[in-house]
């Protein structure tokens, strides 16, 4: 036996189906509305990141100058200090008054002495 089942109703079944296509092409455009946010907002993000990675490198630049030429500038000072004690020191040599006692062995010698020195 056999039965043929025949819709209820063919024009209920065509408008079910006209909802489900209705309801697939909504949510259809509001994916791709919402992939096409995101997608804007991810690009904005990276952009905005790229800007401040370029906007570090460039402070860091500024800095590591900046801090160059400070370190720089305090190095001639302390060369040019140093070249000028050791001509200080080489002057002092020159006439007999270094720092080393041997640089004042004639000085030394008259204060031990004192009057001894003298004859």
């Amino acid at each position: 036996m056999a039965t043929d089942v025949a819709p209820a109703n063919v024009s209920d079944s065509v408008a079910a189906l006209k909802r489900v296509k209705a309801a697939e092409t909504e949510w259809d455009a509001r994916l791709t509305a919402a992939r096409q946010a995101n997608e804007a907002e991810l690009r904005r993000l990276r952009e905005e990141a790229d800007a401040a990675v370029k906007a570090a490198q460039a402070e860091a630049d500024r800095e590591r100058a900046d801090r160059l030429e400070h370190a720089r500038a305090e190095t001639a000072g302390l060369s040019a200090e140093i070249l000028s004690d050791g001509q200080k020191a080489a002057e002092a040599a020159a006439r007999g008054e270094g720092r080393r006692p041997a640089d004042k062995k004639g000085a030394i010698l008259d204060v031990i002495l004192g009057s001894f020195g003298k004859d």
